[in-house]
């Protein structure tokens, strides 16, 4: 049995022993009952049949596939095979120059594009593109948990494709302003109290995530991403979760910020319970791409989920830079970009 299905069969067995403690025969042992349920996160009903649909059919947040990105490079080696790019950004971006073969889709289309517009799986891979990197990382994220494997976001988005976009995008996002005001002292996990309720109504895990997924893509991409700047003026107003690994967050992170491993964090009921559900959840990791395929993992389960555009590249990148070799960060230059073409 799975860690996550224990914790389910934990949950509904403290609710029997609850009950048993409410027949008026108050014994010790019935108390202590009554004191562990009182200190068991509160997860709903319908988050529950939610984290098993979405374990039974793939456990994509969990598996080798997360985070599913690709680079410019192999989607250029792979122009005119059996691929689908499509371009989610604004129709000016898009008539002022795309990869070849690419088609426009907003955001909010997408659900209907995929099941009456296009035969996804008979594609060997769709490359979502959007400016970054990040507005198709989130999108990816939803996408691959609706059950459609084969969708992958291109790493920095169009930046990454040539570096005239670069020098408007990622080259313009970085800097290493805020570097004076990291921290190094480790803070601690909060204890878990308990998840958002998703109250749709519904009874089984795939209509309650049909819902949440419909609900997500009404929404819109305009409040998925944060700034550096709007954090570091009031830290205290967020609830800031740091992806990376241990000795990277050691080095310096955003004064508050606690760490996660992105492996035992995401679809795991007593890591979950242990965020905020009256903040707004900021999450950041190197690039911003992991952090926005997370972001759309969260905000699935009700969270107010932002992830922090560029990540550790808009606020420490000169210290990116130094320590490249030694804590092998990640920071964006012209090498990361190409000189594909485009067409109008």
């Amino acid at each position: 049995m799975s860690k996550r299905l224990c914790i389910y069969a934990l949950f509904f067995a403290v609710l029997a022993a609850f009950a048993l403690s409410c027949t008026g025969k108050k014994t010790e042992k019935k108390q202590e009952a009554v004191k562990e349920t009182a200190a068991s996160p509160v997860i709903g009903q319908e988050t529950l049949l939610l984290l098993k649909d979405l374990e039974e059919n793939g456990d994509y947040v969990n598996s080798q596939y997360f985070p599913s990105l690709i680079k410019a490079s192999v989607v250029n080696a792979e122009l005119g095979k059996n691929n689908l790019i499509v371009d989610l950004r604004s129709p000016e971006l898009y008539s002022g120059g795309h990869i070849s073969g690419a088609v426009n889709k907003k955001f909010g289309e997408l659900p209907e594009y995929f099941e009456t517009g296009i035969k996804p799986f008979e594609f060997d891979k769709i490359v979502l593109v959007c400016e970054d990197g990040q507005t198709s990382s989130y999108t990816t994220a939803l996408l691959r948990m609706m059950g459609y494997g084969n969708v992958y976001a291109m790493r920095w988005g169009m930046c990454g494709w040539n570096k005239r976009y670069a020098e408007e995008g990622w080259l313009k996002g970085v800097s290493g302003k805020y570097e004076d005001r990291l921290e190094i002292t480790a803070n601690e996990t909060p204890k878990p109290v308990s998840m958002p309720e998703l109250k749709t109504g519904l009874s089984t895990g795939k209509e309650i995530g049909d819902a949440r997924f419909k609900k997500l893509f009404a929404d819109g991409t305009g409040d998925i991403l944060i700034t550096a700047d709007e954090i570091f003026s009031d830290p205290k107003k967020y609830f800031i979760i740091n992806l990376e690994r241990k000795d990277k967050y050691d080095d310096g992170h955003i004064p508050g910020a606690v760490r996660y491993k992105p492996e035992s964090t995401l679809g795991f009921t007593d890591m979950m319970a242990t965020i905020p559900i009256d903040k707004t959840v900021v999450i950041y990791c190197g690039t911003g791409h992991n952090s926005s395929f997370a972001t759309a993992f969260l905000r699935l389960f009700g969270y107010d989920a932002r992830t922090l555009k560029y990540g550790n590249n808009s606020f420490m990148y000169d210290k990116m830079v130094k320590e490249k070799s030694t804590l092998s960060w990640l920071p964006f230059t012209l090498a990361e970009s190409n000189e594909f073409p485009v067409v109008k």
